[in-house]
């Protein structure tokens, strides 16, 4: 960890201020973490996933969609490009 620091931008600071921990960006976010499974239930539950699905092809056009029909709902499964992709319209929707 520590020839990360030295070897590291002084201009970079992933530093918390608050509690002086160093946070490894790659320990928090998983390259390979770009599956997104969210479930849908109710009488509406294909059409939100639908409409969720859309709203994740219109931000990222690449994003691959899968529906899986069960009886108590609808699981949409959403695979990412890269996990930044993943994380940033999980931000974007609230989820």
């Amino acid at each position: 960890m520590k020839g990360i620091i030295e070897a590291q931008n002084p201009a970079v600071n992933d530093t918390c201020t608050d509690c002086g921990s160093f946070v490894d960006i790659g320990a928090v976010i998983d390259e390979h973490d770009t599956l997104l499974t969210l479930k849908f239930t109710g009488d509406s539950a294909q059409a939100d996933a639908n409409e969720m699905a859309a709203r994740a092809q219109a931000r990222f056009a690449e994003v691959q969609t899968q529906y899986v029909i069960k009886t108590t709902g609808v699981d949409l499964l959403l695979t990412f490009g890269v996990s930044a992709e993943k994380m940033i319209f999980q931000l974007e929707n609230g989820l």
